[in-house]
């Protein structure tokens, strides 16, 4: 359930916009930042209050891949592996990260510290490889920058 500050915020979101619907992914964002991800009952509650159905919502959330349909680390690591960064790397880069977290992708760490998980393009196709940690862009990426990386992270 939404706490009654994101549900003000909601609304506020809602007024910018001549349909409801239309904010869907600013709510969805709202949802997300405060919740970690977004549930089965968050769909239905957004679904609510946006007037359509939890399918609907449901279909938003399962094509963009910045949102979680699971719970995730508190350290998101998403790794691009569209075609540039495929070209220049990101395949070494998730197996490097699959060791050096001992974790496979879509998985999270016991401690729920990381969790790693692979995804279409980012938009940083001439930084080649990069990942995103929660909100932060790390690109032309090497092993030794990512050990520095998630040393600044423990």
């Amino acid at each position: 359930m939404l706490s009654q500050d994101a549900r003000r915020s909601v609304e506020d979101t809602i007024k910018k916009y001549s349909q409801k619907r239309a904010a869907i992914l600013s709510t969805l964002h709202i949802a997300q930042k405060e919740i970690g991800w977004i549930s089965k009952d968050t769909i239905e509650e957004i679904a609510g209050i946006l007037d359509i159905t939890p399918i609907e919502v449901k279909e938003v959330v399962s094509f963009y891949t910045m949102f979680n349909l699971r719970d995730v680390g508190k350290y998101h690591i998403q790794v691009c592996t569209n075609l540039s960064c495929s070209l220049l790397g990101s395949r070494h880069i998730v197996n490097y990260l699959e060791k050096r977290l001992g974790l496979g992708v879509g998985k999270t760490t016991e401690d729920k510290k990381f969790t790693l998980s692979e995804v279409e393009c980012l938009g940083s196709c001439g930084t080649a490889p990069m990942m995103q940690i929660n909100e932060d862009y790390y690109e032309n990426l090497t092993e030794e920058e990512i050990d520095k990386i998630l040393m600044s992270l423990a």
